[in-house]
């Protein structure tokens, strides 16, 4: 039987979600809980990776197991088991077909800025100069639709194409944050803090708005701005067919 599992997490102390020799992951440690609890040897795969230092308010995994589970049982020894900062929301029963990664439809992330220092948002990455935010909208809307973001991807990534498809990418203010919000249906290697970063280069005012255009049509990395730390990204949402959940 195959089963998904909803999940956020801070990813501050950990090395992202894939496992990997010698370093703490989220995966490793969902792992290592589920096959503690079920005395069967488990292994999840990931609806997608984050990178060391990034969060997500939801993420979805999913994996097999051979019986019936008592799923509220489960999910609150989990929540025991697991970190404080790793947290299951829910665990469905899903096709055994069903695939975490490949069935995503889209996923959505939000990059949290602060221009002020507050000691009760941890998460954000502080930047003290003021930014146009009108420009920077502006410039977003040359994201939109499908193309090749090898400019914005991490250099000598094993992907098969850089092609993307983005639906939404617009910055906004609320309350005491500036978050950049980017929808698409797969995302490279550091793509949204390359193009966050990117995009602030215009918030500065160091280049025009219709510059993205052209960064976007030289798929050249070193055309792009920085990227951004990780720790104001975050994983926001992935969305699935809505039959999925209804096994």
């Amino acid at each position: 039987m195959r089963f998904f599992i909803e999940i956020s997490y801070k990813g501050s102390s950990y090395h992202g979600w894939q496992i990997q020799p010698n370093a703490n992951t989220i995966q490793g440690e969902i792992n290592d809980a589920l096959t503690t609890i079920l005395k069967n040897k488990i292994d999840v795969v990931g609806a997608g990776r984050t990178d060391t230092g990034v969060h997500a308010t939801q993420m979805f995994a999913h994996f097999d197991f051979k019986d019936n589970l008592e799923i509220q049982e489960l999910i609150l020894k989990l929540n025991g088991f697991l970190p404080e900062d790793i947290v299951i929301h829910n665990i469905y029963k899903v096709s055994h077909t069903a695939h975490a990664r490949f069935d995503a439809i889209s996923r959505t992330y939000d990059y949290h800025i602060i221009q002020k220092k507050d000691p009760f948002i941890k998460h954000a990455y502080f930047l003290y100069q003021d930014i146009n935010i009108d420009a920077m909208n502006q410039a977003s809307q040359y994201l939109l639709g499908q193309h090749d973001f090898t400019s914005f991807a991490k250099v000598n990534s094993e992907t098969h194409t850089n092609n993307c498809e983005i639906m939404k990418a617009i910055w906004s203010r609320k309350e005491k944050q500036i978050i950049f919000t980017i929808k698409a249906n797969r995302f490279l290697r550091n793509m949204v803090r390359a193009i966050v970063g990117t995009l602030l280069e215009i918030g500065k005012e160091k280049m025009s708005p219709d510059i993205l255009k052209q960064i976007i049509y030289n798929k050249n990395r070193n055309s792009a701005g920085p990227s951004v730390p990780a720790c104001g990204l975050f994983l926001k949402n992935i969305d699935y067919p809505k039959d999925i959940f209804n096994e």
